[in-house]
This record gives C-alpha cells, sequence and structure tokens, in this order.
C-alpha cells in the first residue's frame, strides 16, 4: 500500500470508529458538533504524521502528535470502538490485529 493509500485507509478507519463511538454515546446518525471535530482533527494529525511510511497504525505510535484532551478523547473512542469494529468492518479489525502482531 502507497503511502496515500495508506493516509486514506487510517482516516477512513479512525472516522468509522468514531462515527460509530458517536451514534451509540450521542444517538446521532450524523457526527454530532464535538466527534466532527475530533475526527476532523485527526485527519488533521493523520496527513502531518512523520511516521506513516514506517508505522502500521496511529494506535501503535509511540510519538504523541495529538493535543492531551484530544488524546485523551481518541482513546475513549478507540476503547469504545476497537473491540466492536470486528462486527462492523471485519476485514479491517482482522488486518489490525494481524499487522499488531507482526509489526511488534
Amino acid at each position: 500500500m502507497n503511502k496515500s493509500a495508506k493516509i486514506e485507509y487510517e482516516k477512513r478507519i479512525v472516522r468509522d470508529m468514531i462515527q460509530l463511538y458517536c451514534r451509540h454515546n450521542h444517538g446521532t446518525c450524523e457526527l454530532c458538533d464535538d466527534c466532527r471535530a475530533l475526527a476532523d482533527y485527526a485527519d488533521k494529525r493523520t496527513d502531518s504524521c512523520p511516521h506513516m511510511t514506517d508505522k502500521t497504525f496511529c494506535s501503535q505510535c509511540k510519538t504523541h502528535c495529538y493535543k492531551p484532551e484530544m488524546r485523551e478523547k481518541i482513546r475513549l473512542v478507540m476503547r469504545y470502538s476497537g473491540p466492536k469494529m470486528i462486527f462492523h468492518h471485519p476485514i479491517a479489525a482482522l488486518r489490525h490485529l494481524y499487522y499488531s502482531k507482526i509489526k511488534k
């Protein structure tokens, strides 16, 4: 996967996870303002990531490029949505598990 495709894939998965979180916790089909702001922020961080070519996923990165308050918000989303992704995006969830074990 080339760098631009990897970036777009990462952004799509994070946005899907935020959507899943928002739907359950805020009861909206579309992203609420707070979740949309988080998704936009995550997109910008992914676009400017200097490690995108040598890491598998943002969740495995050792560089903390998120502001502390945004890092807490994205962690909350990941803790909630991560386990549920197996039902919503099984291929993406299995790919994440596979690469998580190989790259460690």
